[in-house]
């Protein structure tokens, strides 16, 4: 058993690796549960360790094919270079591809393939001290301007990457150890359990909670590869329970939310992207934001609701429309927040009609063209406080 059981502790760090939920002990626990069956019978031991371990209907086929490939096929480097290389054939469609099972395994052969360490650790250090990480470069770059394999790199820090949201303070209350509101009638009864004793008391403390969040985002042609980076930070922050909701538009409006529950963000914006048919394509943005505040506005935006735009404004008809939208859509909101990618040029200045629609109905304007930008939108967010004074852009020399 104890080669049998190496492989089993591997095997469950491949499924996390995969971004399956797996810790130490569920391998104890596989290990204990293997005993009992016949280990040469692979039907037994495929339904014992799915038993254990699959917890979503989701995780079933990330199972099966971490399963196959482990367990089974004695080429799975070959497998695995299928997986990460895309395959044209005649006729026949291609296989699935499971990107996060590709990641995994393929950061197992790169560690199982690492040179050894050499004591002299000198040289090492100098060098690090002369050069710059490749993620702190990564997190400086255009989005438009990445190649393809620095982009996957990047997607690897986005889907770890969580915004700091505030909270706020709302009227329900809750049991505490201390706090400001002394809650008498808990008090009262836990005095006639201890026998008229009033030295202990109880209190209610004020809940605190994110406000909800709502995401307007460009699809247009030359907003697709900013919009595809934040659609991953929209799906870290719904697999974290964030209340968020998520639309899409370029010539119409797509409610996107459900769409990006799906656990693989790969599959999800894969799916997503494929469902859209005006993704790429031309923007009307007065006419996308007029359906939101007729059919999702007041649905969505309820309890002091943070509204993000993303969009380079480039919108060149109905001008008048989008103007009384953008005034619609900010009375509605409690905190409206433009992301612009055009705000990459340093030289940028509002010129265009649409820009100058939409500029004097937000709060603040902020870029969204690289992984620090995005970094500093969450830091705004958690520092934004209550709007109680006119509303004013992110730069004082347009207004």
């Amino acid at each position: 058993m104890e080669p049998f059981a190496r492989n089993v502790v591997h095997f469950i760090r491949l499924l996390r690796g995969a971004g399956m939920g797996m810790s130490p002990a569920q391998a104890v626990d596989a290990l204990d549960a293997l005993r009992w069956i016949d280990i040469s019978r692979r039907d037994d031991v495929h339904a014992t360790l799915a038993s254990l371990v699959v917890r979503a209907p989701d995780e079933r086929d990330i199972f099966d094919a971490a399963f196959d490939l482990f367990w089974r096929d004695p080429d799975w480097e070959g497998k695995l270079r299928a997986m990460l290389l895309p395959k044209v054939t005649s006729g026949v469609p291609p296989p699935k591809r499971n990107n996060r099972l590709a990641d995994a395994l393929a950061a197992r052969a790169a560690a199982s393939t690492k040179p050894p360490q050499t004591h002299d650790r000198d040289p090492e250090q100098l060098h690090a001290r002369m050069t710059f990480s490749a993620q702190e470069r990564l997190s400086h770059r255009d989005f438009d301007t990445l190649s393809a394999d620095e982009w996957r790199t990047l997607r690897h820090q986005i889907r770890s990457h969580r915004m700091p949201l505030a909270t706020e303070p709302t009227r329900r209350l809750k049991a505490a150890s201390h706090g400001t509101h002394a809650d008498l009638r808990a008090s009262a009864r836990n005095a006639v359990r201890s026998g008229g004793d009033w030295t202990v008391w109880k209190y209610r403390a004020i809940v605190e909670r994110r406000p909800p969040l709502v995401l307007l985002l460009d699809i247009s042609g030359s907003m697709s590869t900013y919009s595809r980076a934040v659609l991953y930070f929209c799906h870290a922050l719904l697999q974290s329970r964030e209340r968020l909701q998520v639309f899409l538009f370029g010539t119409r409006l797509t409610n996107a939310t459900r769409a990006l529950r799906e656990r693989d963000p790969d599959v999800a914006i894969a799916g997503l992207s494929g469902q859209v048919v005006d993704w790429s394509g031309g923007t009307r943005i007065g006419a996308a934001l007029a359906e939101f505040n007729r059919r999702w506005a007041r649905r969505v935006l309820a309890g002091r609701a943070t509204v993000l735009l993303v969009t380079d404004g480039l919108d060149h008809e109905a001008i008048d429309v989008l103007d009384a939208e953008m005034a619609r859509l900010a009375r509605f909101a409690h905190r409206l927040v433009w992301l612009n990618p055009l705000l990459r040029y340093p030289e940028f200045t509002p010129r265009a009609r649409g820009v100058r629609a939409i500029l004097p109905h937000v709060d603040a304007m902020l870029a969204a063209h690289n992984l620090d930008s995005l970094a500093a939108v969450g830091r705004e967010l958690a520092s934004m406080g209550g709007r109680t004074a006119p509303r004013k852009t992110g730069d004082t020399r347009w207004n």
